[in-house]
């Protein structure tokens, strides 16, 4: 199985280059510095690994450095700015995508542009294969099947600890910043909007008593799971001062001045949860959550768990969401290994805050 990581030099192409070798497989870097992915090469123990230089701006570049390779996971960001290239030159050499963007209507721009190209090369085409962006959409599905049709479903994320976004985390925000001030997409009957007033301001988060305060934050999960739920509504949210610090910008001099990461210790100490509350339509309602550690290491597992997947089990052709690629409770017991934990509970009633 050979695989390219496209911005293989990144804080996050690094730990997914790390994750596949430890899988195995072929690993290529590539990206646009042959300087930075030698010495990204030799910082991760893999100075063997083949090297394919190509920017965005040279299409047949790109081209050739994927051409025979069975996908490519893309981790250079802001995907806004540079993301269609990648996934052109992923379809035409015939070759399985996957990336690891956070950037929502750039997700939303690849089922919209995408579809036909990828069914007729006979490749899939899998967006946001990130800590948040896979898990939060499987349990959506595996909630909703209970529940369908949902009037209401809300994603809820909450970080805690970790040290800081990357540089490159914090250079996607730069670039879609009026995305992060306007809170995103809500879809509703049939269409996604913007200015979608929230229907709640708080969720009480597991093993916490009190509630938290909560803003509308342009998650993944609200493109992708009106594409496999028969759902009314979808909205998401994060924890409120999340919000507000990704909304308030940093310079692209100060953002280079910051460490390309957050160390290993600091990555291990953090937590993460993913909320899915979802209402029926006759008023029955559940409750979906994901917990784990570590947003950019299992970042780095769900990416390379969803190329073997792709690879190895076949998906449909096209891009799609994770739910129609992948059986999700299998997928989501695959990431107990990395510390990932999932549970599904149904109410009569959403229960009320305190």
């Amino acid at each position: 199985m050979r695989i390219v990581v496209y911005g293989a030099s990144g804080y996050q192409g690094k730990l997914v280059a790390a994750e596949l070798r430890r899988r195995d497989l072929d690993v290529v870097l590539a990206g646009r510095s042959a300087e930075r992915l030698r010495a990204a090469a030799t910082g991760i123990g893999m100075s063997d690994a083949d090297v394919q230089v190509a920017g965005t701006s040279d299409a047949e570049a790109l081209v050739a450095a994927f051409r025979g390779a069975d996908a490519v996971i893309n981790c250079a960001g802001p995907f806004t700015v540079s993301g269609d290239a990648v996934v052109q030159a992923a379809i035409a050499a015939g070759s399985h995508y996957v990336d690891t963007c956070g950037e929502q209507r750039f997700i939303k721009h690849l089922y919209d542009t995408y579809a036909a190209d990828a069914m007729q090369s006979g490749v899939t085409v899998v967006p946001a294969a990130t800590d948040g962006g896979v898990p939060g959409d499987l349990i959506a599905h595996l909630l909703a099947a209970n529940l369908e049709p949902v009037d209401e479903l809300t994603s809820a994320h909450l970080i805690v600890g970790g040290g800081g976004p990357s540089r490159g985390s914090l250079r996607s925000a730069l670039e879609t910043l009026d995305t992060l001030r306007d809170g995103g997409l809500t879809y509703l009957d049939g269409d996604w909007q913007v200015g979608i007033p929230l229907s709640r301001d708080a969720v009480t988060f597991p093993g916490s008593d009190a509630p938290t305060l909560v803003a509308r934050f342009p998650l993944q999960e609200v493109v992708s799971v009106p594409r496999h739920v028969r759902v009314r509504r979808v909205q998401s949210v994060a924890e409120a001062g999340l919000a507000a610090r990704l909304s308030a910008p940093l310079s692209p001099e100060l953002i280079d001045s910051l460490p390309e990461g957050p160390s290993t210790s600091d990555r291990q100490a953090q937590r993460f949860t993913i909320v899915i509350d979802a209402v029926s339509a006759d008023g029955r309602a559940g409750r979906g959550v994901v917990q784990g550690t570590d947003t950019y290491g299992t970042t780095a597992v769900i990416a390379a768990e969803t190329i073997h997947r792709l690879v190895s089990d076949k998906a449909p052709s096209g891009v799609v969401a994770p739910a129609q690629a992948f059986e999700p409770a299998g997928f989501l017991d695959t990431l107990a290994a990395a510390g990932v934990s999932w549970s599904i509970e149904n109410f009569n009633a959403l229960p009320a805050l305190p």
